[in-house]
């Protein structure tokens, strides 16, 4: 998440007020490891950094 929000060349403050949260909330977000983020906190971090998000289950071979 850290990598596209600076790929963006935008700061925690910048992204907070995109998404309308706290520079703090953004810290936590890009935490690595720590919190796991809903779904709809991906949702809406991923516009705000100008990414798409794109979740996908993919079927393994089965031997």
């Amino acid at each position: 998440m850290l990598k596209a929000r600076s790929r963006a060349g935008l700061t925690q403050d910048a992204v907070a007020e995109r998404m309308g949260t706290t520079k703090s909330a953004i810290s936590r977000l890009e935490s690595a490891g720590k919190h796991a983020p809903s779904l709809a906190t991906l949702k809406r971090y991923a516009p705000a950094v100008g990414c798409e998000l794109q979740v996908k289950l993919v079927r393994t071979k089965v031997a």
